[in-house]
C-alpha cells in the first residue's frame, strides 16, 4: 500500500491534471498511478534506444589563440562537415559543440569538445553516455598526427595513442582503447624546436592547401565508413 501510495503522488506531480480529471474514488487512485508510471517509463526508454550509428569528435582546443594551429586540424574538420550537411553546432551540457545528422538512413552526431585538448575526454565520456553509445567503434576521433606527412590522413581502430593528450584523456575517461581514429598529419618537428611549440603554431601557406584538402578528405571518408563500413574505408583511403 505505501508504495501504491508512493507511485500516486508521483503521478499526480507528472500528471497533475489528468489525475484530477479522471479519478473519482480513492479505491482507483493507484491503479491509474500504476498505469502512468509504467507509460512514463515505457515512453522514456523508446526515447533512449534512439542512439546515433556513429558519433565523430574533432579535437582541438578552444579559443581565437588557437584558431587553425595544426593541433586544431580534428575540430576543423569538423567544421567542414557540418558546412557539408548545412548543419549549426549548438552547445550542449555535456561540454562541446554539437549537431546531429540524418543521411542516407545514417544518424551522426558531431562534436568539438570545448575543453582544453588535454581534457577532451571529459566531454567524449559525457557525450557516449548522452547519446547511450557503448560500442567504441562508434566513436570516430578526428586529430592532428605528428607521424605523418602534412595533409597526409589515415584511418585506424585502437592501437598506441603516439603521445597525444586528447586520444590519453579519451582513454582515460571511457577505459579503453578501441575506438576509432582518422589521424590526419601535420609533418613532423624539425630539429631543435619543441614539439608543443610546434602543434599550437600555425601552419605555412603551403601546409595549410594540404591541410584544407585533407579536411575535405576526411569528410569524404566518413562519409565512405558509414556507406561500406572500415575496412574498405581503410583500403581506399590508407594507401
Amino acid at each position: 500500500m505505501k508504495l501504491q501510495q508512493k507511485r500516486l503522488k508521483k503521478a499526480k506531480k507528472v500528471y497533475p491534471k489528468r489525475v484530477k480529471l479522471h479519478l473519482k474514488t480513492e479505491k482507483l487512485q493507484p491503479k491509474i498511478a500504476n498505469r502512468f508510471i509504467v507509460r512514463r517509463k515505457r515512453r522514456t526508454k523508446r526515447v533512449s534506444d534512439n542512439s546515433p550509428d556513429f558519433l565523430i569528435v574533432g579535437l582541438g582546443n578552444p579559443g581565437k589563440k588557437y584558431s587553425n594551429t595544426r593541433h586544431n586540424i580534428g575540430a576543423e574538420t569538423i567544421y567542414e562537415l557540418v558546412d557539408r550537411y548545412g548543419v549549426r553546432l549548438r552547445k550542449s551540457k555535456e561540454l562541446a559543440a554539437c549537431a546531429e545528422v540524418k543521411t542516407e538512413g545514417t544518424h551522426l552526431v558531431l562534436a568539438v569538445p570545448e575543453t582544453f585538448m588535454n581534457e577532451s575526454g571529459l566531454a567524449v565520456g559525457k557525450l557516449m553516455h548522452r547519446h547511450n553509445i557503448s560500442e567504441p567503434s562508434k566513436l570516430i576521433v578526428i586529430h592532428d598526427e605528428l607521424d605523418l606527412p602534412s595533409g597526409k590522413i589515415k584511418i585506424k581502430i585502437g592501437g598506441g595513442l603516439a603521445g597525444h593528450n586528447g586520444l590519453k584523456s579519451i582513454e582515460n575517461h571511457i577505459h579503453t582503447r578501441e575506438f576509432s581514429r582518422i589521424r590526419i598529419g601535420i609533418g613532423a618537428v624539425s630539429e631543435g624546436r619543441k614539439g608543443r611549440d610546434y602543434v599550437l603554431s600555425r601552419p605555412s601557406k603551403g601546409e595549410m592547401q594540404a591541410l584544407a584538402h585533407s579536411k575535405s578528405v576526411v569528410a569524404d571518408a566518413i562519409e565512405f565508413i558509414y556507406a561500406h563500413g572500415y575496412p574498405a574505408a581503410m583500403n581506399k583511403f590508407n594507401a
